[in-house]
């Protein structure tokens, strides 16, 4: 059998950590191409001001309209926000059980209190695994698999 100690730094610890950054690089990534997609859509207004009859800004202005369009794809497609915020809801939620576990509070304040975290630990992971195996099979937002 595996000791509570053990669980804790073996499988809590790691998924928390895990998630965690998971969280954080897919925060950073919807962050980084939402900035990169308002500012390319905020540019072509103002060459399109100065295009004239100039071929190169009007290059210019296209290849922006591109990248704001393959930008808005990755995002959809990606889901990177909706991963984002997923796993910090799981990472929280795992480290609430941590703490609740940690401190003896309800519903951990009873003999079973160890058995109780690993139920609700892997019932958490197994819901969230299940959650993503649908994502994955949902087409994003916008997008229709006829």
């Amino acid at each position: 059998m595996m000791a509570p100690e053990e669980y804790i730094e073996q499988r809590l610890n790691d998924q928390i950590d895990w998630y965690d950054r998971k969280s954080i690089t897919n925060q950073r990534w919807f962050k980084r191409l939402r900035f990169a997609e308002i500012a390319a859509a905020a540019t072509i207004p103002l060459f399109s001001g100065f295009a004239g009859n100039s071929f190169s800004i009007k290059i210019v202005i296209g290849a922006l309209g591109v990248l704001v369009a393959v930008i808005a794809s990755l995002l959809g497609l990606l889901q990177l926000h909706e991963h984002w915020i997923e796993y910090r809801a799981t990472a929280e939620s795992l480290r609430k059980e941590k703490f609740l576990f940690l401190t003896q509070t309800d519903p951990y304040g009873k003999d079973d209190a160890f058995h109780l975290l690993v139920q609700r630990v892997e019932a958490l992971l197994t819901k969230e695994n299940a959650d993503w195996a649908q994502s994955m099979m949902t087409p994003p937002k916008g997008e229709n698999r006829a």
